[in-house]
């Protein structure tokens, strides 16, 4: 048996910049082993499973090489790019998940591609588990917590660029990631985000931490639309939009790779 397969890296308009995420779409949801293992072969920080329901309605669940997750934006975006390459004429897909409801997701005439997310924005921690403390280099000013993570902020942007992390550490945190951010230079805020109990030590592009980071600095800074900067090795640049009780996370992307993997 061959499934269709791509790769696409998200959040970039240049190849090797961004983060790269795998595309698999099929009529019915393989064997959720065999999509755990596909993902773990495949390495990268996702793997997106798609299945549709109707015209331009997809379920969609992500893994990433250690475990299924359940909420992706860049390869949320990956797979709407997958979508609109096989169709053209496609302006809106929808996508469904459990955890975060339906994402709507829609090419602009530029080629940004706009995902409409839930507004995740975190709280302040009373407690501060001490593996916060342990596993970053630099104490932050503040700490907090969504759904999906701890919060680390800092006062600017030098001192997250330059964060040693300790894995071990921070794995104690499971389920939740650790994402540190702080005001930028150049852009608006920028982050980097660490998540060794869920996928890997550091992830290039997080869009989905977008959903919590965008309204946390968009009531700092007082305005509704933000740019950012996730300062990883690969890099990417984040449009962030509130409206309402939806954060829009937008950016670009570029196909790598389209193939056949045989199971």
């Amino acid at each position: 048996m061959t499934v269709e397969m791509h790769v696409v890296d998200a959040f970039t308009e240049h190849l090797f910049g961004g983060n790269p995420a795998a595309v698999v779409i099929t009529e019915e949801w393989l064997d959720e082993s065999l999509m755990q293992s596909i993902a773990t072969e495949n390495n990268l920080s996702e793997t997106a499973f798609l299945k549709p329901v109707e015209n331009n309605h997809y379920q969609i669940r992500w893994f990433s090489p250690l475990t299924e997750i359940d909420f992706c934006g860049h390869a949320t975006m990956a797979s709407a790019f997958v979508v609109f390459l096989k169709n053209p004429s496609l302006l809106e897909v929808k996508f469904s998940a459990p955890a975060v409801g339906d994402l709507v997701v829609t090419q602009q005439e530029d080629g940004v591609i706009d995902m409409s997310f839930p507004n995740r924005k975190p709280e302040p921690v009373a407690d501060v588990p001490q593996a916060i403390w342990d596993g970053l280099s630099k104490k932050p000013q503040q700490v907090l917590r969504s759904e999906q993570a701890y919060f680390a902020i800092y006062d600017d942007e030098q001192t997250v660029r330059e964060l040693a992390y300790d894995s071990e550490q921070l794995k104690q945190l499971a389920p939740y990631d650790v994402v540190a951010s702080a005001p930028g230079n150049d852009y608006d805020f920028v982050s980097r985000y660490f998540w060794p109990a869920n996928g890997g030590d550091e992830d290039p592009v997080t869009g989905s931490i977008h959903a919590g980071l965008a309204p946390y600095w968009a009531e700092k800074m007082g305005r509704q639309e933000l740019v950012a900067f996730q300062a990883s090795q690969r890099g990417g640049v984040v449009y962030c939009r509130l409206d309402g009780k939806r954060v829009h996370v937008a950016g670009r992307a570029v196909l790598y790779l389209k193939g056949e993997i045989a199971i």
